[in-house]
């Protein structure tokens, strides 16, 4: 005998059959097919999470040796296996392609794109229009699409809701639209795509649901917020707070330079304080992905509002201006010893832009080696996982790293603290070693011959 249900339990269900949709019934059963546009960093690793989780995932990009290798099982991205991509692929649950026609079959839409900036550091979003003009083109009703490039709060609405809704299509009605960043943290070996909790922001409350039941689907953590506007500025403060810091140890060790103090001593003391303090190093500058550009986006958006963002603007100064402060510094080393800087043989150590990657986009070891180019110095770089670099103007293949190397540089910097090198070997060989990364801290002989930043 079935029971009466009371107004208010009627009311619930009436409540759930309105917020369920066709795509959550599919995300739940992982009928839904996935598409993500942009196999970098982000979108790799997110589609492989994806697929390992039963969904359907068609991964969209332009460069063919990014799909040549996915077809051939090889990852280009060391935070992805080979393993993992051959199991992520395995019966065919995981393609890749560059007809981007075939946005039109997918039921998510996850945009995974870069977002430089322009010569005069103003946020440059040529990759999501185009993303989303191509979505456009290929848009339907039931679809969800996702942005989870880094950009300024109010790009999802301002920028890719009116290129998508030009179809005649509206969100929130027609198909589903949300920001969700990215929070990836290239060798990070503890926190990777499936266990960093998901931020999601959704441009109305129905793409929100929907938006969350996806990430819920193969993300152990998702947090939700109340708009793709406030999601947007997570990732941005995120960024924002790590450059500030950083701006602010950095500027510490110009300091300590001229009062003559050891600055890694004067923070690893700091850092004893169990309470009121997080640790933040200096070094020859900020790269990466993140806090040399991200930053930017966030002055270009409160300068609409009137609103001058001081500490962004100072921190981003500084950390622009310590390579220039580390080529200063090599210069004054190589005066003591009566050598100029022109003609001076130069060995740096490490150009990605933090240790154990070989990402090396905005390093600031690029920048450090066109300025000891542009001071007549004789310059080679070695790093173990980059074989060339081509940025910035500096196009240089990596040196073998070897012990007469060592011996015949006038000076060694290191801008890069990879465990593969040895230090101890480094320091005995070198005649002269400016260290940026207070890499051979542990140390007790040869200290002579060693100047930190």
């Amino acid at each position: 005998m079935s029971v009466p249900k009371t107004h208010l339990e009627s009311a619930v269900v009436s409540a759930r059959v309105q917020s369920s949709s066709p795509l959550i019934d599919r995300i739940h059963d992982r009928t839904a097919i996935v598409g993500v546009l942009g196999l970098g960093y982000v979108g790799l690793p997110l589609a492989c999470e994806a697929a390992l989780e039963n969904f359907a995932v068609i991964g969209f990009d332009l460069d063919p040796a990014k799909i040549e290798a996915i077809r051939a099982g090889k990852s280009y991205i060391r935070d992805v296996s080979d393993s993992t991509l051959a199991e992520a692929a395995g019966a065919g649950k995981f393609t890749a392609t560059n007809d981007l026609s075939e946005l039109g079959r997918c039921d998510v839409i996850v945009i995974a794109v870069p977002t430089p900036l322009t010569k005069n550091l103003a946020p440059d979003l040529t990759y999501i229009v185009s993303a989303g003009e191509s979505i456009a083109e290929n848009l339907r009703e039931g679809q969800l699409v996702t942005l989870e490039s880094t950009t300024y709060p109010g790009t999802t609405e301002e920028v890719l809701q009116p290129i998508l809704e030009a179809t005649g299509l509206k969100a929130g009605t027609d198909f589903y639209l949300a920001h969700s960043p990215e929070r990836v943290d290239p060798g990070n070996k503890t926190h990777q795509t499936k266990n960093t909790p998901k931020v999601v922001g959704g441009v109305d409350e129905r793409s929100l649901e929907v938006a969350t039941e996806f990430y819920s689907a193969f993300i152990d953590q998702v947090v939700k917020v109340s708009s793709a506007r406030s999601a947007e500025l997570v990732k941005v403060y995120e960024n924002v707070f790590r450059a500030v810091n950083v701006g602010l140890v950095n500027e510490l060790a110009m300091l300590c330079d001229r009062m003559d103090l050891n600055v890694w001593e004067v923070l690893d003391a700091a850092y004893t304080k169990p309470f009121g303090i997080l640790p933040f190093y200096p070094g020859p500058g900020v790269g990466g992905h993140c806090i040399p550009l991200d930053p930017h986006y966030l002055e270009h958006k409160a300068r609409e509002f009137h609103f001058n963002t001081r500490f962004i603007s100072v921190a981003g100064e500084i950390n622009r201006n310590m390579p220039k402060f580390v080529v200063d510094k090599a210069m004054r080393t190589l005066n003591e010893r009566s050598k100029p800087m022109r003609g001076a043989k130069i060995q740096v150590l490490g150009v990605a832009y933090k240790a154990n990657i070989d990402d090396y986009r905005e390093s600031p070891a690029i920048e450090v080696i066109r300025l000891l180019l542009a001071e007549g110095a004789d310059v080679e770089f070695v790093d173990p996982h980059v074989d060339e670099i081509r940025e910035h103007g500096v196009e240089m293949r990596s040196t073998p790293y070897s012990v007469d190397g060592l011996r015949a540089a006038d000076l060694v910097i290191i801008t890069t603290n990879h465990s593969a090198f040895c230090w101890e070997e480094i320091v005995a060989n070198s005649e002269l070693v400016l260290d940026t990364r207070n890499a051979t801290k542990n140390l007790k002989t040869g200290r002579e011959k060693i100047r930190l930043l």
